[in-house]
């Protein structure tokens, strides 16, 4: 008798209004402009879609100074540190910013907590492009701390004188943890709950433990240096269910499923819906599936694009008829 299983789609999954954006600015930017277009470090963190628009005509390089000189050049949406955007200028390239304008919040919020003289401790992972862009961006640098046990060791110049901004894509608990560390050791200390988690990362997270009791085996489609997607893996396993995180269908392992009836699977921010389609017709070669989407948080936030692309390109004007 064939094996049946059951899929559970998480909802919300997959791509956030950041990363929409941030692939249209890339789009837009070689329709405009026409290829090719230089990006900073990958636009987002996954494979596909960094393939999908390098056979468009986006050259993916790892510093400015990689970039041909008056070539069109877009930051990734992690963010940068001022000193590559000061590069940049100094080179004389165009540059369209992609960065999430989440990320972009948590910047002029250290931002104005360093012109209030205050020292701001940034919670976050060590080496993501977000915190090093976010270290960048504030004047005088920042403490980094990474989880709760970490304040213990901070050396700071006024206690009196603190703040603290996060990473967009960390775990909502730990966060919390983190922050009421940080509130007991220096009771002075000023910032904003668990706020600066971006709002598409809090929701894929509550989606995840939506499914505890529900599930047998959590997939988690999303790159390895994905920070949102290593996060979802993780809170699988803090509610009891065997979790791993995948690039794509390839990756899944025959006996992973064994013993298993019922497969959550969810996908990170930078994960294309393409690649779940791909998983679940993959599942499909390990018995009978019946495919079930959970009710979620419907997230309609769209985030405008930068005015250098506000124009119309050669697509709109075709649609238009002109």
């Amino acid at each position: 008798m064939s094996k049946q299983l059951t899929i559970l789609l998480a909802s919300p999954r997959g791509f956030c209004a950041g990363v929409e954006r941030a692939i249209e600015i890339v789009e837009r930017a070689l329709e405009i402009h026409g290829p090719p277009v230089y990006v900073r470090h990958e636009i987002v963190h996954n494979k596909r879609v960094v393939e999908t628009l390098r056979a468009k005509g986006a050259v993916f390089v790892e510093e400015v100074d990689d970039v041909p000189h008056g070539a069109v050049t877009i930051f990734s949406a992690h963010g940068v540190a001022e000193k590559v955007e000061i590069e940049a200028n100094d080179r004389g390239l165009p540059v369209i910013d992609a960065t999430c304008p989440l990320v972009s919040k948590v910047h002029k919020e250290g931002q104005n907590h360093a012109d209030k003289g205050r020292e701001v401790i940034l919670i976050g992972h060590e080496g993501h492009p977000e915190v090093e862009g976010t270290q960048g961006r504030i004047p005088g640098g920042v403490l980094l701390v990474e989880k709760p046990e970490d304040v213990a060791g901070l050396t700071v110049k006024d206690p009196n004188a603190l703040a603290y901004v996060t990473q967009t894509t960390l775990s909502v608990d730990e966060t919390r943890d983190t922050i009421d560390a940080l509130k007991s050791r220096f009771p002075a200390i000023v910032g904003p709950d668990v706020k600066d988690i971006c709002y598409a990362t809090q929701n894929r997270q509550q989606a995840v433990r939506d499914m505890r009791d529900k599930i047998d085996l959590l997939l988690v489609v999303g790159a390895k240096n994905s920070s949102n997607s290593n996060r979802l893996r993780e809170i699988g396993a803090e509610i009891g269910v065997p979790s791993y995180l995948i690039d794509d269908a390839n990756a899944l392992k025959s006996e992973w499923l064994d013993g298993v009836s019922t497969v959550g699977v969810t996908a990170g921010a930078s994960a294309p819906e393409e690649l779940v389609q791909e998983l679940i017709k993959r599942l499909g070669d390990f018995g009978e599936t019946r495919v079930k989407s959970l009710d979620g948080v419907e997230e309609n936030i769209v985030f405008k694009l930068p005015k250098e692309l506000k124009g119309l390109t050669a697509r709109d004007n075709a649609a238009a008829g002109t």
